[in-house]
């Protein structure tokens, strides 16, 4: 069985860092779940059916958590004692907070127009713009050991991929 104290990135036997091999993880993650389904131990005793099913929630807990780089950043945060403070703290720099106006305006437009077309223009830039900022979160964490900011850069990714989100759905309404 597993040890339920390790960490996901050691469950799963991948090096605790941002920048993971999504391929990697993945496969960890197939194998480690398979070989603890509790399918798999159908026929034992209970207490090895209770085993399985816990480490089956455990490994499934560190694939939701590692395969994405917004909560994979929380969690490596976390585990070096850094609290985000998405929550509590919401100051933002002056010019993130303006291009935040621009893009809500910009959806905003979109949408009163019912104009698909901008609405997947605006997708396909934002998404360019989380990629920059999840490769800023990467070097923040495993190359500069820059924490404080670290932090600053989830709270940005949150704000951009609840962007995101609003675009999707605007997309879907015009659609449907």
């Amino acid at each position: 069985m597993i040890d339920f104290t390790q960490s996901h990135f050691a469950l799963l036997g991948l090096p605790e860092v941002f920048a993971l091999d999504l391929r990697e993880l993945e496969q960890r993650y197939r194998a480690s779940v398979t070989e603890h389904h509790p399918d798999r131990h159908a026929a034992s005793d209970d207490a090895t059916k209770r085993l399985s099913l816990q480490a089956s929630t455990q490994i499934n807990e560190a694939w939701q958590t590692l395969k994405s780089p917004l909560n994979r950043a929380r969690y490596l945060l976390k585990l070096r004692g850094v609290d985000t403070q998405e929550d509590t703290n919401t100051a933002m720099p002056m010019d993130f907070l303006m291009n935040q106006m621009e893009w809500r305006e910009a959806i905003e437009e979109a949408c009163a127009n019912q104009n698909l077309d901008r609405l997947e223009e605006l997708s396909r830039e934002l998404r360019g713009e989380i990629e920059a900022h999840e490769s800023n979160l990467g070097a923040l964490i495993d190359t500069e050991h820059n924490y404080t900011d670290a932090a600053l850069a989830v709270r940005k990714l949150r704000f951009l991929e609840k962007l995101e989100e609003d675009i999707s759905d605007a997309i879907e309404t015009i659609m449907f």
